[in-house]
């Protein structure tokens, strides 16, 4: 008699194989494995679409071109980044100069990185880089926008590489200080104001 201990991710499942020889073993195991292992299958094909999120309820003017399906949604979190600068009339104004984020999934892990360009890299080396098409003031008022912005840009090779469409939705913070005044004493001084955002990445559909 041989006995088999076979562990699925819902229970323990053991497996008792009456066989006269090795042969005619493996044939039982083959039989009653495979049952188990489509179940498996199914239930890791299920699991996985229901980690992909659907597309956002957002406003028309946001939303992402027909044709094109939603691949990943990530969670920014970190820094806007402005300096103290002089403008056409003379005055002076906190301008932003670039977001310093991490980029988390649905588990908190880091999967990638948001910076000048603007720009998102993934943890696979593809980068993407956009410009804003569209914007909508968030509905907190010490946000900053949600954004519509198209790809203009790509290198390397991997989740990013087909992106041509992201939104930035459901901001919190990160807009200029408020509490520090900008004036001439402080010309190209830096502050940092830290905000959280979504972000979805959009890809031609296949």
């Amino acid at each position: 008699m041989s006995t088999f201990l076979l562990i699925s991710p819902t229970r323990l499942v053991v497996l008792f194989c009456f066989a006269s020889g090795r042969d005619a073993t493996i044939r039982c195991m083959t039989r009653a494995l495979l049952p188990i292992a489509a179940m498996f299958a199914i239930i890791v094909q299920a699991s996985g679409q229901g980690s992909s999120s659907s597309s956002p309820d957002v406003p028309d003017k946001l939303k992402a071109p027909a044709g094109e399906n939603l691949i990943l949604k990530a969670q920014g979190s970190g820094s806007q980044i402005y300096v103290c600068k002089q403008q056409a009339d003379n005055k002076f104004a906190w301008t932003l100069k670039a977001p310093e984020a991490e980029l988390r999934d649905d588990q908190g892990k880091v999967i990638g990185h948001h910076y000048a360009g603007p720009a998102w890299k993934h943890a696979d080396d593809s980068e993407v880089t956009g410009k804003a098409i569209a914007r909508v003031d968030s509905p907190n008022s010490d946000s900053i926008p949600w954004l519509l912005v198209s790809a203009v840009g790509h290198s390397g090779n991997g989740v990013f590489t087909p992106v041509t469409t992201i939104q930035r939705i459901n901001t919190k913070g990160g807009q200029p200080p408020a509490a520090t005044e900008c004036d001439v004493s402080r010309k190209n001084t830096e502050v940092k104001s830290s905000y959280t955002a979504d972000y979805y990445f959009y890809a031609p559909a296949k």
